[in-house]
């Protein structure tokens, strides 16, 4: 009997509350669920507030448009005058979004000027790459005019980056340099009544140096920018040392030109030992790079025909500095030709010439018999180098 009652119990109890096996799996599942659902709560609002802030500050600003729109980035401009002029322009949503996801991306170094053709249907990620892959059109190209270049190979150099288009113009106002006497140097040349006679009155006064030029830049606004350069290449010091040896500015210049294209920046102050020991006695500088300067052609052989050529600047034919520079020298040449090594002004060095020319080497002598004898020795390598290259 005690049997037959717990079975019926048991029939009860699985009608009312189901079988025991359902419980157990509630119990496991349920919480499970629960989690899932706050989960799918929880992904709804974020997902509702990601659009939001996608579509208020992130977003194209205006999504599927292919209209062109200008916009420009200056030199030196800041990220944040970048983003200013992006949300101006109606190219961005966010000013703010777009500067701090340039910084998080890695794009804030990296922004180039330039003009550039953008759209309002562009993602950010596209208008920042954009932006930093630098391929509008420069504002600015960074040029380099290397030291011992005359002003007609600095004037090709500017045609050839494209920064003038004709050097004409760049070459007339380097000619006459009357435009730019406002530069207290350049009118002290002028005013020597000498450099009408030159073949460029500004030459040896454009200081050789990388600069960062604007590709609208007028001839006269690279000039200028270059002759800056000049006055901080030659600063009060300088001076005071010129006015100590008894020279101007422009002879300063002058002699530095010479000692440029002479050697290699290791022979600067011995070079500019040999002239001034020379310009002391009254010597002519025998110095063949301003023959070169005339003919146009850098022999390292020369015939009598070269060494008298009826020009103001041939050292060999006149004595005393060239009438003006030669090329434009560097601040280590400038440097030189103010401060000429000592041991060599002593002992009175007045000749040097080239060893083998490859090795840009030079040999010092205090006599002409010395001389003599190393230009014997060395000559016929000269003449070989230039038949080499055909020049005779």
């Amino acid at each position: 009997m005690a049997k037959r009652n717990y079975t019926y119990r048991s029939m009860r109890k699985e009608r009312e509350y189901g079988p025991f096996w359902y419980s157990a799996v509630w119990r496991l599942v349920r919480p499970v669920m629960v989690g899932a659902a706050s989960l799918l709560i929880v992904t709804g609002i974020l997902t509702a507030v990601w659009q939001s802030v996608y579509e208020t500050y992130l977003a194209p600003a205006e999504a599927g448009s292919t209209e062109p729109v200008a916009f420009t980035v200056t030199s030196g401009q800041s990220l944040t005058g970048v983003a200013n002029n992006l949300e101006k322009a109606g190219l961005v949503r966010s000013r703010t979004a777009f500067k701090y996801y340039c910084d998080f991306s890695g794009f804030a170094q990296k922004l180039q000027s330039g003009d550039y053709t953008l759209t309002r249907g562009m993602s950010m990620k596209e208008i920042a790459e954009r932006l930093t892959r630098g391929d509008g059109n420069p504002l600015v190209r960074n040029i380099t005019l290397i030291p011992g270049w005359t002003i007609e190979e600095f004037a090709a150099r500017l045609q050839e980056a494209g920064v003038v288009q004709d050097t004409g113009e760049f070459l007339r106002l380097c000619r006459e340099g009357t435009a730019f006497r406002d530069f207290y140097y350049v009118n002290e040349m002028l005013s020597g009544g000498d450099a009408k006679y030159r073949r460029y009155a500004l030459e040896g006064y454009l200081s050789p140096n990388t600069y960062e030029v604007y590709t609208t830049a007028s001839a006269e606004e690279i000039i200028r920018k270059l002759l800056s350069q000049t006055e901080k290449s030659f600063p009060a010091d300088d001076q005071d040392r010129a006015d100590e040896l008894g020279y101007t500015m422009d002879e300063i210049l002058t002699l530095a030109s010479l000692i440029e294209k002479e050697a290699g920046a290791g022979d600067f102050a011995r070079v500019s030992a040999v002239f001034h020991n020379r310009l002391k006695q009254g010597m002519p500088l025998g110095s063949d790079v301003t023959i070169h300067y005339i003919t146009g052609v850098r022999k390292m052989y020369l015939t009598d025909s070269d060494l008298t050529v009826d020009s103001p600047y041939n050292t060999y034919k006149y004595a005393g500095l060239p009438i003006g520079p030669i090329c434009n020298p560097s601040a280590d040449a400038i440097a030189a030709a103010l401060w000429p090594d000592e041991t060599m002004l002593a002992e009175n060095y007045l000749y040097f010439c080239a060893k083998e020319p490859e090795s840009g080497e030079l040999y010092f002598s205090r006599t002409l018999q010395e001389h003599e004898q190393a230009v014997a020795i060395y000559a016929p390598l000269w003449k070989a180098y230039d038949e080499e290259r055909g020049l005779h």
